[in-house]
């Protein structure tokens, strides 16, 4: 049978972590529904749906250990320790998990209690996306070419003085490339590589987790509160449980023009600045600094992180249009942890609902910069483009 199965409880993107922690403490009793979306509409072969119920069932015996406590308590201090300890108790419960293989067609849904449930997005994807490579007997490029390519890469961002990121979880190849990569981007002293936003691979490599919070988390307080307040409360939340720690604010949830109407004067000086996640990406840096200068704020002193499918010519064309104007860093994905001569999975895994206290189930939507990038309920997307006045 195959043996695809997560390592650790950290084999997780830092955000999901912070997000934990945050809910713990303010959304102790929500509880929300997630679904996987196949946008790239892979066919997943017999017996792929029992392989994956496998890997999931798995992973209830995964435990923090006394090591991993030990890295987020000095590396991560605003967690504080009794979040460290709930996480030491914390194990999976693979019932929350439903899995449906029809054909070729997967369905998967996760439902509970949100500060359980939120755990579960990004090792489903990376478990789903491994299994799909191995179950369909898809041979990828030797380890030698995967880190001579990775290296290659992180010259050239070298050479370009940037910082950068891995971000590749959800949609990497394997454990082992994953692994791979992270290796080799750890190789060169000078690098300018500062970090990954998997806890157990930054733990492993000895760099920083980093991440602050998803989409998820504007999408939640859209449906508890309304789409006129999501931006607002999801980032006055935020502060209140971080006091200026993990200062990048997400800004396409409901579109940037939308976050930036409510990213007032206070929460562009609060944050240090915000992450980019969809559109044109140099559209989006003219409107940022735009946005800070009408504030009074040197943008210089803030930055971008861009995230958004990137590769080395992308992050060439945007370091160069924004060099003197303001500050910038890059978390790269698949390009890093999947580039292994196969086609990468286009698959995502979004909350889709909320529970009210009267039980019935309240959808989210999440409509970004693109319109292909929506989701959720159509109703919902056009009561929520006609509140917040978004005009296609």
């Amino acid at each position: 049978m195959y043996d695809v199965r997560l390592k650790s409880i950290l084999d997780n993107d830092f955000y999901k972590i912070t997000m934990q922690n945050a809910v713990v403490k303010l959304c102790s009793d929500s509880v929300v529904k997630y679904e996987f979306i196949n946008r790239g509409k892979h066919h997943f072969p017999e017996g792929f749906g029992a392989a994956l119920r496998e890997a999931v069932a798995k992973m209830a015996e995964l435990k923090l250990t006394k090591d991993e406590k030990k890295f987020l308590a000095i590396t991560c201090p605003y967690l504080g320790l009794p979040y460290l300890d709930f996480l030491e108790g914390y194990h999976y419960d693979p019932s929350e998990v439903k899995i449906h293989q029809e054909g070729a067609d997967l369905s998967v849904t996760v439902e509970g209690l949100w500060y359980r449930t939120i755990l579960w997005e990004v090792p489903l994807l990376a478990l789903i996306s491994e299994l799909h490579y191995e179950m369909n007997h898809m041979e990828r490029d030797s380890n030698e070419i995967v880190m001579g390519r990775t290296i290659e890469k992180a010259d050239s961002l070298n050479k370009l003085g940037v910082t950068f990121a891995e971000f590749g979880t959800r949609r990497r190849h394997s454990y082992k490339v994953q692994n791979l990569v992270m290796e080799a981007l750890t190789q060169r002293k000078d690098s300018t590589f500062i970090g990954s936003s998997n806890v157990h691979f930054a733990m492993k490599y000895g760099v920083k987790p980093i991440g602050t919070h998803a989409h998820e988390w504007f999408m939640f307080h859209g449906a508890e509160y309304g789409f006129k307040m999501a931006n607002e409360l999801a980032l006055e939340h935020w502060v209140d449980v971080y006091r200026g720690d993990l200062g990048v604010a997400l800004s396409d949830t409901y579109t940037t023009d939308v976050f930036f109407q409510q990213f007032d004067k206070k929460f562009a000086k609060l944050f240090d600045g915000v992450r980019h996640d969809s559109g044109d990406a140099l559209e989006f840096a003219d409107k940022t600094i735009a946005h800070y200068k009408s504030n009074g704020i040197n943008p210089l002193f803030k930055y971008i992180i861009f995230s958004d499918a990137l590769n080395l010519e992308k992050v060439a064309e945007i370091t160069n249009y924004c060099k003197g104007k303001i500050g910038v860093s890059f978390g790269i994905g698949t390009n890093l942890t999947n580039d292994v001569g196969l086609k990468p999975m286009n698959i995502v895994m979004k909350l889709i609902g909320v529970q009210a206290p009267n039980k019935e189930w309240i959808p989210t939507v999440k409509l970004s910069d693109e319109r292909g990038k929506y989701t959720g309920d159509p109703k919902m997307i056009e009561l929520a483009k006609e509140f917040l006045r978004i005009k296609d």
